[in-house]
């Protein structure tokens, strides 16, 4: 008679012994308690407020707290006409499009090929030194990085006017934060500053699994270090990019918040509203609630689709996604 195997026929014993999915659990008891925390953070903070999502659909008042958005009378779609019809809508709609395509199609380039030309540096520690420099930005928050460039692009005092003039560059110094056709590239510009080091992390992490074998081959063959960073690197990390495109695609309808505060001022006021501004003033500053969600609810939605279609249209045209 054929003995079962000793990995098939023990496993099965216990389950029939009613031991097997009891024995695991409590075998891994530390590991599972380390996670219940997070656990409960995310029922509390992820799942619990989705109920606020009704008062997108009735006529809330803030005076009734939280039974009001149980109790509160059904108003359909109204909320969201009240959106569709504010004079500021399309104009932030075209900030919040406007900052972040521009800020992609210059961001995404950049940050990738800073991470192809820092991953060719052979001295490990010049190396180090520029991925500390370009890291240390991203872990300074908003109100000190925002508030030091505010203070680089004054116009009485700010090292930018002041060379820029010495470089006879402009004749006057310019308002940088109180023109609003300069406000789109302050906020690109410093966010990529910010966040350049960091955003190439992820390509360094997939240049670093790249199969050293091409490069060998492709170095036998003849290929100097450009033609293998075209022909082996990029091709090789195609998947981490387009995934990252992705994302980018995905989050076309969200801006940095804190960024575009400190930034923000009444003279820019028409270049620097964008959504999460808008959702901000009219439900923190004005408690409308209802119109607040309403908008918050929209840009859930539209930003689902965006990620659906970004990943379909990534699919057809490279054969990889993100699912």
């Amino acid at each position: 008679m054929k003995k079962t195997p000793e990995s098939i026929r023990v496993p099965w014993e216990r389950k029939r012994k009613g031991h097997y999915l009891g024995s695991d659990w409590r075998t891994q008891l530390e590991l599972q308690v380390m996670i219940w925390p997070a656990i409960v953070l995310i029922i509390i903070f992820s799942f619990f407020p989705l109920f606020g999502l009704l008062m997108a659909f009735k006529n809330y008042n803030p005076m009734s707290g939280i039974k009001g958005i149980f109790t509160s009378e059904w108003s359909g779609f109204d909320n969201f006409t009240v959106v569709f019809h504010s004079f500021q809508f399309w104009p932030m709609l075209k900030n919040t499009i406007g900052i972040n395509l521009f800020g992609s199609l210059v961001g995404l380039p950049v940050t990738l090929l800073f991470a192809l030309l820092l991953n060719e540096i052979t001295s490990s520690r010049f190396k180090s030194f520029i991925q500390t420099i370009t890291y240390l930005p991203h872990f300074l928050s908003w109100v000190i990085y925002g508030g030091l460039f505010i203070t680089l692009l004054d116009p009485q005092g700010g090292i930018v006017n002041a060379l820029l003039v010495k470089l006879h560059l402009i004749d006057e110094p310019i308002l940088f934060l109180g023109d609003p056709k300069y406000f789109w590239g302050v906020a690109i510009g410093t966010g990529l500053l910010k966040d350049l080091g960091w955003g190439a992390i992820l390509y360094l992490a997939a240049i670093a699994g790249v199969d050293q074998s091409l490069y060998e081959a492709a170095a036998i063959d003849g290929a100097g270090r450009f033609r293998r960073m075209i022909n082996v690197t990029i091709p090789s990390i195609k998947p981490t990019v387009m995934i990252m495109i992705i994302f980018s695609i995905s989050g076309m309808l969200n801006n940095n918040f804190t960024q575009i505060y400190v930034f923000q001022n009444t003279l820019n006021m028409s270049a620097s509203q964008v959504i999460d501004t808008y959702l901000y003033q009219t439900g923190l500053l004005q408690f409308q609630f209802a119109t607040a969600t309403a908008i918050g609810l929209l840009k859930s939605v539209l930003a689902l689709l965006l990620l659906f279609g970004g990943n379909y249209a990534s699919k057809k045209l490279t054969q990889s996604g993100l699912f």
